[in-house]
């Protein structure tokens, strides 16, 4: 592993974390936070944006009453949250390692005072050794200003700390020249940010609870950090070892470079 990667952000995605009966998995979480046990022990800190809150959320509830699609989704995630942390930190909590909670709004970006006060909550946490588990605050959240998907504060996250890297795990190995189950279709390795590679992809139909972001955004949000000399890749979550290997330099996922 390079010497110079210090501070990497790892993005997760609902379908990595859950299986298909949208039930949370419990071994992945535990993957993940073996992974960022490995490079904590290197001197490499993570920052985890982890989805799955909506999903925890609806697997306590269920169906509900409630006919708004937005409201249903803050009281799912307002539901499923607490569920992810307890998760987290006790699995953190079995590698003698610490986690907090950092919710976000895409207005806490915005520069000035807000975006200061992020910087300082996560310098603070970084400092004291403490995993930051990153999440929009999907209950206080205005439509007309959440983010995209969660591939889009994690990129912020990783400009508005410097970071080395971002890792988008998602349950595809990579970017792919067709669908990744086509005999003919090829995984790509690398990509630079000039580099035509959207007509590769197609826009994905997702259900409710699953997730906003598709490959198209993944893409869009790969490139644009790529641009800002953070090289990012897309990779499969359910891998063993997927973070760690990644940071080894070794062939997985495509990585996006400037």
């Amino acid at each position: 592993m390079d010497d110079d990667i210090k501070r990497v952000v790892v993005k997760v995605g609902t379908n990595v974390l859950t299986n298909k009966d949208n039930r949370i998995l419990g071994p992945v979480l535990r993957e993940l936070v073996r992974q960022i046990a490995v490079l904590y022990e290197r001197n490499v800190m993570v920052v985890l944006v982890s989805s799955g809150s909506a999903m925890a959320g609806k697997e306590v509830l269920g169906d509900t009453d409630i006919t708004d699609k937005s409201v249903r989704r803050q009281v799912y995630s307002a539901v499923g949250q607490p569920r992810m942390m307890r998760h987290y930190y006790s699995i953190f909590h079995d590698y003698g390692m610490r986690c907090a909670q950092v919710l976000a709004t895409k207005r806490d970006f915005d520069p000035g005072k807000h975006r200061d006060n992020m910087i300082n909550c996560y310098e603070g946490l970084l400092s004291e050794g403490i995993i930051p588990i990153a999440n929009e605050d999907d209950a206080v959240s205005v439509t007309m200003s959440m983010f995209s998907d969660n591939d889009e504060l994690a990129s912020l996250v990783a400009e508005l700390i410097d970071a080395d890297r971002l890792i988008i795990l998602s349950d595809t190995d990579g970017l792919y020249t067709g669908h990744p189950d086509d005999e003919d279709s090829k995984k790509i390795k690398e990509v630079t940010v000039d580099q035509n590679v959207e007509q590769y992809v197609k826009a994905s139909g997702k259900k409710e609870g699953e997730g906003r972001g598709g490959m198209a955004s993944k893409l869009r949000i790969a490139k644009g950090t790529a641009k800002k000399d953070i090289p990012t890749y897309i990779a499969n979550g359910k891998r063993e070892n997927v973070i760690v290997d990644i940071l080894d330099n070794k062939e997985v996922g495509t990585k996006f470079i400037h």
